[in-house]
């Protein structure tokens, strides 16, 4: 048990958001697995506002090559060597721009070439989901830690610094 009581808080928060974005996404006809994945991108990238920052902006650029690709697809009539190149030059310019630090988390960008993909094509629906699933990072990062806070017996850290009164 002692090994799982760190992991309570988060474990709850992440297990509720992820029922009520199902119902939520599903019912609102969105695309629900897209959500998970960028999520998940967001613990990857280190979570906090830097693994928001960079695993969205890693996320949507990688929308942006797959989006790139499937225009490429139309004028070349869907040619499998053609995409075979366009999937080469692509992959590679999703390592290269992990040189800009934004940019750094190198399998958000495959993760969001691959759910393009994945969806059809389906731009909205995917920008929609991506945007989504990191919110939904961080917001359930930081109610984990509420909550985490609450299993422990002690006050969260604040947030934000309490202004000194004047004297």
């Amino acid at each position: 048990m002692n090994a799982i009581k760190p992991l309570l808080g988060i474990g709850v928060s992440v297990g509720v958001l992820a029922g009520v974005w199902t119902f939520a996404s599903v019912e609102l006809t969105w695309i629900t697995w897209v959500a998970f994945v960028a999520w998940a991108c967001f613990f990857a990238a280190g979570g906090g506002t830097a693994g928001l920052a960079k695993g969205l902006a890693a996320n949507l650029a990688g929308v942006f090559w797959g989006w790139v690709i499937s225009q490429g697809l139309d004028s070349v009539s869907g040619s499998t060597l053609a995409l075979a190149l366009m999937v080469t030059v692509v992959g590679f310019v999703l390592c290269v721009e992990a040189a800009l630090p934004l940019l750094s988390f190198i399998p958000g960008g495959f993760a969001g070439t691959a759910v393009f993909f994945g969806t059809g094509f389906d731009l909205g629906g995917v920008l929609v989901a991506v945007v989504a699933g990191a919110l939904l990072g961080i917001v359930s990062e930081k109610l984990g830690a509420v909550l985490q806070s609450a299993i422990d017996g002690r006050s969260p850290a604040p947030t934000t610094p309490t202004p000194t009164p004047a004297t």
